[in-house]
């Protein structure tokens, strides 16, 4: 029977936290809950005063916790990428959650079926705030093609995954642009330099409604 000595591909998620202590059990625990294992997780989080700090303490599968004041999320974004030790990097906001325990499995399957892969994304479900079982809106995404950031297209933010490399040669959140630097960092990977990317059709991610 021959081995398989591939190595792992490790997917580091960044949490990026302030005052959620309402919502982030439930994110923690989509994370928990995955199948897949090589995972690092990082909570960054803008110097909270409720009990989010108390209950991410409570999950021992979080590698980093680093709870400082920040110039807004993109900023916390940066500094979780910047620690980042994944071969990719994901978001999952602080009141999102993965829509099945196994995303980040297909998400690791996904790179290491093609090595020249550099990101990936797939759909996306708005939910009640208050009722999570309750659905808002379907966020359909589709293959990127020349000139659709034009038309006002964009994949989902919270469903892009990128190799840790691409961060590297390509630069992080620019933070000129207060609450859309997740647009204008997926227009210069996509558009601008051209990378390779796979769309998913299926939702990975559920996201409340409410926040920034």
């Amino acid at each position: 029977m021959p081995i398989n000595n591939q190595k792992k591909t490790k997917i580091t998620l960044i949490t990026v936290s302030y005052n959620s202590d309402k919502t982030i059990k439930n994110t923690l625990d989509s994370v928990k809950s995955q199948k897949y294992t090589e995972i690092e997780h990082l909570i960054i989080d803008n110097k909270s005063s409720d009990k989010t700090l108390e209950i991410a303490k409570t999950y021992p599968h979080i590698k980093k916790i680093i709870s400082e004041p920040d110039k807004g999320i993109y900023d916390a974004m940066n500094k979780g990428i910047k620690i980042a030790n994944g071969d990719v990097i994901g978001f999952l906001n602080s009141d999102d959650f993965y829509a099945s325990n196994d995303v980040l499995e297909k998400v690791a399957n996904i790179f290491n079926e093609d090595s020249q892969l550099d990101a990936c994304y797939a759909d996306l479900i708005y939910v009640s705030q208050f009722n999570t079982s309750k659905i808002i809106r379907y966020v359909k995404s589709s293959e990127f093609k020349e000139g659709l950031f034009s038309k006002g297209w964009c994949p989902p933010h919270p469903t892009f995954f990128v190799r840790r490399s691409v961060y590297d040669s390509l630069g992080n959140f620019d933070l000129n642009y207060h609450i859309a630097s997740d647009v204008e960092l997926m227009i210069r990977f996509l558009q601008i330099n051209k990378i390779k990317v796979r769309y998913i059709s299926e939702v990975w991610v559920k996201m409340r409604m409410g926040g920034i």
